[in-house]
């Protein structure tokens, strides 16, 4: 692994292609294998922006789905591979691709040390040598995808070739990158789905081969130990090895926002930290029990990571990260929309990123998942709800029809961000003769919703210049609350510098410490859960809410004895912490449930 970070995925369109453009540099990115027709229109694309033939895949022809997504990720790797090679081949000299290569990696990386004590050398056969050892030892970043484990919609195609339980939208995407010639992993997020997971056993390459190596590995963006445990141990039963636990704050991220019972990141990682040893023995025991069952050799031991994103800002907290807790790496997302040499933000949304501060950024109820989704206060998709609920026409026409799990009205599902499901539900509303003040507040909550499937995707469109001319320019884009305190777009050099402490784009800013940031948010969010159950109370929401702040003030509790344990050489990291700490918890006290 060249570098200690990797760009997690961001939205739909957002890194789609972020592997062509970071790559070739050694540095990991994710890509969302969700949406089949923005994979298929970006591999015409850049299949054409390669002079390359490029065949379409027809929605309607035979397993679709599944083989768009594999075309899409083997033109990917075959891409970055070619200019992984061509760049391998230029010459040493400085300002080229291949200089930036090393000079991107790590100031403590070896192979960095290996390259400038090799530009130094005077030019003559043992700095060729020396040359061609460096570019031996050069590795591409990963291209890894991303599966919402419970965004598995049916498919309503009925072909023979494969049966109904492995039509859904998870399987297929699965199927696609388990046929893809991708060497990479595949990231399951947002909960664990068991049909997907045995899924996993149908693909050879999720099993280690004659030289126990794992062509294709797994990793699970958790929350919580337990949780992560349960799951790497329903799949260590099958043979199937967990290579990572990506661990995700629960509120201090971009995207869907999965709140924990008041679970905060330091104590959720110290406890994978106190109890890696023990876990890794547990599931090696099942996992050489799993591959014995399948008539595998039994005696790999495979690694195990671990890594934490959400949130993370500074050099500093970066390093305080990975070194306290024992991390692999660290994910760096939002930031990256900032940058535009890799990632796809259109001119005039990432104008308005760039302009914006903590008030730009909130937590919605917006997704038609049910779960609290992060939102851009100037996004475009915003504009587009209110102007179509004014016309008298709420909610979106609903093509794409990912989202689709409501059968409240019909029996099959739809959206609940579609004009279908608003109008039978806003109809409903008005049969009940509730007051205007009820009524309105029961609106909005119905109106809320947004297309995500066509938000998350206008972005990309518009930036490459493949936008329809009948498609929406709404954009949905949904950060984390860290970017406020990134104020312009930047270079990849700068952010990377910028990651392992070379330069300092927040020298200026003042901004939270990145585990401060995370608790004021669950403050805040308890604070307002509170404020509902006053309205709509509910015993066994109350006794839940009592457990989350209990769970905060142990939280609070750890920090206050972590940070007590440091030297005066950090003082300047305690006092980030120390009066918001003390703030904090007396709210919290002060808080009746």
């Amino acid at each position: 692994m060249m570098h200690k970070f990797h760009i997690p995925v961001l939205g739909l369109g957002f890194s789609i292609d972020t592997p062509l453009k970071v790559a070739k540099y050694g540095i990991s990115s994710v890509v969302s294998i969700v949406d089949d027709e923005l994979i298929e229109r970006m591999r015409q694309y850049h299949s054409q922006q390669q002079g390359e033939p490029y065949v379409p895949i027809a929605k309607k022809s035979h397993d679709s789905r599944a083989r768009r997504i594999t075309c899409y990720l083997d033109t990917l790797a075959r891409i970055v591979e070619r200019d992984f090679e061509a760049m391998k081949q230029l010459p040493f000299k400085e300002g080229n691709d291949l200089c930036r290569y090393f000079e991107l990696l790590p100031d403590n990386s070896q192979l960095k040390q290996g390259y400038e004590l090799m530009m130094e050398y005077p030019d003559a056969e043992r700095k060729t040598i020396f040359q061609n050892i460096l570019r031996k030892r050069m590795e591409l970043g990963a291209i890894d995808v991303n599966i919402m484990a419970k965004v598995d919609r049916m498919s309503p195609e009925k072909e023979a070739a494969f049966g109904s339980e492995e039509n859904s939208d998870a399987l297929t995407a699965l199927r696609g990158f388990a046929k893809s010639r991708l060497s990479s992993s595949v990231v399951l997020s947002a909960g664990m789905n068991p049909r997907l997971y045995s899924y996993l056993e149908k693909f050879e390459d999720f099993f280690p081969d004659e030289d126990n190596v794992l062509k294709k590995k797994i990793i699970l963006k958790v929350s919580d130990f337990r949780s992560a445990f349960i799951q790497a141990k329903f799949l260590a039963k099958k043979g199937l090895w967990v290579s990572e636990f990506r661990v995700e704050s629960g509120l201090n991220c971009g995207g869907h926002a999965f709140a924990t019972d008041g679970y905060l990141l330091g104590p959720i990682l110290e406890e994978f930290k106190q109890m890696k040893t023990q876990m890794n023995t547990e599931l090696l025991a099942l996992y050489r029990t799993g591959l014995s069952e399948k008539g595998l050799n039994s005696d790999c031991s495979p690694q195990q990571k671990l890594s934490v994103q959400g949130g993370i800002g500074t050099a500093q907290e970066n390093e305080f990260l990975l070194k306290n807790y024992q991390l692999d790496s660290t994910g760096w997302g939002s930031p990256f929309l900032l940058v535009p040499e890799a990632t796809n933000v259109d001119e005039a949304t990432l104008s308005k990123l760039a302009e914006a501060d903590e008030h730009s950024f909130y937590l919605s109820n917006s997704s038609p998942l049910g779960v609290l989704f992060n939102n851009f206060k100037s996004a475009g998709i915003d504009a587009e709800r209110l102007e179509r609920i004014r016309k008298g026409r709420p909610g979106s026409p609903c093509t794409k029809k990912y989202l689709c799990s409501n059968t409240e009205f019909t029996a099959e599902p739809i959206c609940t961000a579609s004009r279908a499901y608003q109008n039978l539900k806003i109809k409903e509303l008005k049969a009940q003769e509730l007051s205007n003040e009820e009524f309105e507040r029961q609106f909005d909550k119905i109106t809320e919703k947004v297309c995500l499937c066509e938000g998350l995707c206008s972005s990309t469109y518009q930036k490459i210049g493949i936008l329809k001319p009948k498609e929406s320019k709404a954009v949905a884009i949904c950060p984390g609350p860290n970017l406020a305190y990134f104020s312009r777009t930047y270079s990849l050099d700068e952010m990377v510098s910028h990651i392992y402490g070379r330069i300092n784009l927040m020298e200026e800013v003042r901004r939270p410490n990145v585990l401060i940031k995370e608790l004021d948010l669950y403050v805040k969010y308890l604070q307002e859960a509170v404020n509902l159950l006053v309205v709509d109370f509910n015993s066994k929401k109350q006794l839940q809410l009592n457990k989350f702040k209990t769970h905060l003030l142990e939280g609070i509790a750890y920090y206050r004895n972590l940070f007590g344990e440091f030297s005066d050489e950090v003082r300047s990291f305690k006092d980030q912490i120390h009066n918001p700490l003390t703030f904090a918890e007396t709210t919290l006290l002060g808080l009746t449930i």
